[in-house]
């Protein structure tokens, strides 16, 4: 185990997005976090910090992320890691499936499982995802459509869907 983290802010992510944290294990990015993310781990599990552009794989992982929230890139190409319980990878692949510009409901997802009663099981495990806009639960929305919560706020959510298209206006955002 080699794990490490690097804190990148705007201009290296984007103004919109502004800061995140990008763990790291190995060769695999196993952690994205915002400021103020509902469910980040003890900081204690990110390992050592390090300089962004003295470690490969989070430089990649930023430069990716950039020119994805730029626009500059449909599709995020880097190796990833997730250690959840069993229903929890099962919901992540789930999330890595909705496509660019579409979303889906916790109940659709739930629905998908097997099991529509397990909406709030599956809102739970789509609120412990550690690997924001990667494996994308920004694409999970309330039954009635609207945008409900995420782990890094509402204004970077809804800055995410209209990035996609799958919302109108991205709206302004505050940070």
């Amino acid at each position: 185990m080699n794990i490490r983290h690097a804190t990148v802010t705007a201009p290296q992510i984007s103004e919109e997005i502004g800061e995140v944290t990008i763990v790291a294990d190995g060769e695999a990015v196993t952690g994205i976090y915002f400021p103020g993310h509902w469910t980040k781990p003890d900081r204690s599990a990110f390992g050592p910090e390090v300089t962004a552009s003295s470690d490969a794989v989070i430089t990649d992982a930023a430069t990716q992320l950039h020119d994805y929230l730029a626009g500059e890139r449909d599709r995020l190409d880097f190796a990833t890691s997730t250690d959840g319980s069993d229903f929890e990878e099962r919901v992540w692949a789930v999330l890595r499936d909705i496509p660019r510009g579409e979303t889906m409901t916790y109940g659709q997802i739930a629905e998908q499982l097997g099991d529509r009663s397990l909406a709030r099981i599956v809102g739970k495990a789509v609120g412990h995802n550690p690997l924001s806009i990667i494996v994308p639960c920004h694409r999970v929305v309330g039954a009635d459509g609207s945008l409900t919560g995420y782990a890094g706020g509402l204004d970077r959510k809804r800055f995410l869907l209209g990035l996609e298209g799958a919302v109108e206006d991205a709206g302004p955002t505050l940070f």
